[in-house]
């Protein structure tokens, strides 16, 4: 069995690499070609080009980039058609995503497509669903209430749960490690910083999130604020963070075993007290290590007008919209200002109990209990092959 996958940013690399892990559990002899990070890599995928190059986000980032996706378009799509995989199972980034499958399509009428991570059309632009349904014949869903939106378009939809359900925790002995080779004091305040992984997001967000926990830092100056990254970030993070206050820890991954840089920052966010973080799957991940939270996030100027214009939701935050609460406070768009948030993560920092039951309702939402969503996705995926090639 052959499989060409297709991911463009960090979480949709976990994504690929946990249904990858399902795939050889289930077809020993699965073979895997497309595009992804370090994680689809190590599980046996050779990138045909860096997963960066598609981590790209709003017309303002992804218009002066446009000959450059379109030639890496041609060459996927060409490469997928020459393969003739037994499924082209491409992962988020829809920009890049759906266009590929839509050109695959009038190449090859009869790959079957798959799509992971269904089109947020609960809470904009629910059109979509019906756009993308004549080139994806499977959509393998995150949240629990997506299929039925899928399913109208005439899609199989799959809920497969989420990935991050299953991934190990760290323990308390660990977060305490982690304080101490820090030289954090076991009383000091620990907060965590995430202003995204994309670049556009981290020049957007880095700026505000310095200027909260000026504030925050103003009230508590014996807090530490600790800093995670990915790789390919860990430069441009670190040029922000020059002016950031209190001396913040980068979490860099660069020249480290992987393995032991993500048990760092599993430890990190078991360590922590509270966090700053940039709307997205990173609010499942604090969620999972129950670390309590603030969301704040903000587009271009372009993509702001877009959105909001489109929005209909009163809630972004995944916590909030799986649990059906609004337990995590969030400050989105012109509410993404350090005036705004500084004032939530103080009381956050006081008492962040009340966010407790959401986050621990949201895990059992995406499938905690359930077996490995990595392994459901690859049930799913093997269920849905046309007859001929399932």
């Amino acid at each position: 069995m052959r499989v060409f996958l297709v991911a463009g940013e960090p979480s949709g690399d976990k994504l690929g690499a946990a249904l990858m892990a399902g795939l050889k559990a289930l077809v020993p002899d699965v073979a895997f070609a497309g595009v992804g990070g370090p994680l689809m890599e190590a599980e046996g995928m050779e990138s045909q080009f860096p997963m960066s190059e598609l981590s790209l986000a709003g017309p303002s980032e992804i218009l002066p980039k446009y000959f450059d996706l379109k030639k890496r378009l041609e060459q996927t799509a060409d490469e997928v058609v020459r393969m003739r995989p037994d499924a082209l199972v491409t992962i988020d980034v829809p920009e890049f995503s759906l266009r590929l499958a839509h050109r695959v399509r009038k190449a090859a009428p009869e790959q079957h497509t798959v799509h992971y991570v269904a089109p947020t059309v609960w809470a904009w632009r629910p059109k979509r669903a019906q756009r993308m349904a004549p080139d994806i014949d499977q959509v393998l869903a995150l949240l629990p209430f997506e299929p039925p939106y899928m399913e109208a378009a005439g899609m199989r939809c799959d809920f497969v749960g989420h990935p991050v359900v299953a991934e190990p925790q760290a323990s308390r002995e660990e977060a305490s490690a982690f304080r101490a080779a820090h030289g954090i004091a076991p009383e000091a305040p620990l907060i965590l910083a995430l202003p995204g992984s994309r670049r556009g997001e981290i020049t957007r967000l880095a700026p505000v999130f310095g200027q909260t926990l000026r504030r925050v830092l103003s009230v508590h100056p014996e807090a530490r604020i600790v800093v995670p990254t990915v790789g390919a970030r860990a430069e441009l993070m670190a040029e922000q963070l020059a002016e950031w206050p209190g001396d913040p820890i980068l979490l860099d991954p660069r020249g480290r075993v992987e393995a032991e840089a993500r048990a760092e920052k599993r430890a990190a966010f078991r360590a922590a007290d509270a966090a700053l973080a940039a709307s997205g799957t990173v609010s499942l991940e604090l969620a999972a290590a129950d670390t309590p939270m603030v969301i704040g996030y903000d587009g271009s100027w372009l993509t702001r007008a877009y959105v909001s214009r489109l929005l209909l939701v009163d809630t972004v935050t995944l916590v909030n919209l799986v649990s059906e609460t609004r337990a995590v406070p969030e400050f989105i768009g012109k509410q993404c200002r350090a005036e705004a948030m500084a004032p939530a993560l103080l009381e956050v920092l006081a008492d962040g109990g009340a966010q407790h039951k959401a986050m621990d309702l949201t895990m059992e939402s995406l499938g905690r209990s359930d077996e490995a969503p990595g392994l459901r996705a690859a049930r799913a995926v093997l269920n849905g092959l046309p007859a001929t090639r399932g």
